[in-house]
């Protein structure tokens, strides 16, 4: 007889299901508002290449534009760090090798070292394939990556189209990159407690997994927890204290506030 699925453990307890409902509720309004927020956005990406501090890369999930991510960006460059994002990815609907390209061939054309990636979702597989096999892959020191399916999703055989379907466990890509456990223990992986597009979880051996006692896929780039971890990386120290903000760089106006 199957088993009969449970629901995941939050502080050892099991999530009732109401409240799975309720992130899965919450996590969409966000993701909406951001998608929302991102096409009305008249942020530039050459304002955010400013600063002195480690140089960060963002990478966005699946369908998502680099102005989805812009609350991260921005509170990253008022920080001092120069943000660069990749705008030949578009939505992110390329292939992870075709993306991992477009980020090598971009740190190359900058010249950019010692970057943190801080990614999403799909964007985290984009970053570990180009630490993992680009030709600028000694130009990155770290990866945040966030809600990122490094072990693929059970669901996506039932998703239409192969952008989706690339999720499966059984993709020849995820099955390469889970073999690859060299630069493992450069990533930080972050992830939820429930997350409704991975089931499996993103716990990725040998890395520093951070799991945090919320639910949702899209949400958790807005938690606070998640926030600390790309500063404390970015900064390269966990004891580093915030630099001081400076008023008025903000990469553009944006939809204020979010949900």
């Amino acid at each position: 007889m199957a088993r009969k699925q449970q629901s995941p453990r939050v502080g050892g307890k099991r999530t009732p299901l109401i409240n799975q409902a309720a992130w899965w509720l919450a996590d969409y309004l966000y993701a909406g508002w951001r998608q929302l927020a991102a096409i009305c956005s008249r942020a530039d990406p050459r304002a955010c290449n400013t600063g002195s501090g480690t140089p960060v890369l963002v990478i966005p999930g699946v369908y998502e534009p680099w102005r989805f991510m812009l609350p991260l960006i921005r509170d990253l460059h008022l920080r001092g760090h120069p943000v660069h994002v990749v705008t030949p990815l578009r939505g992110n609907r390329v292939p992870v090798t075709e993306g991992a390209r477009l980020v090598d061939e971009y740190l190359a054309e900058r010249d950019l070292r010692g970057v943190v990636i801080v990614a999403h979702s799909k964007g985290g597989l984009i970053g570990k394939h180009l630490m993992s096999f680009g030709a600028s892959a000694p130009r990155v020191n770290a990866l945040v990556a966030i809600a990122t399916p490094f072990g693929g999703s059970r669901y996506a055989r039932f998703l239409l189209g192969s952008t989706l379907r690339a999720f499966s466990p059984r993709d020849a890509t995820l099955s390469r990159l889970a073999s690859t456990l060299g630069v493992n223990s450069r990533i930080v992986s972050v992830f939820p407690s429930f997350d409704p597009h991975i089931p499996e979880g993103s716990e990725l051996p040998g890395a520093r997994n951070v799991r945090v006692e919320t639910g949702g896929h899209f949400r958790i780039l807005a938690h606070p927890r998640t926030i600390a971890e790309v500063r404390r990386v970015a900064a390269r120290s966990p004891f580093a204290a915030d630099p001081v903000r400076e008023p008025g760089h903000n990469c553009g106006p944006d939809l204020q506030p979010g949900p």
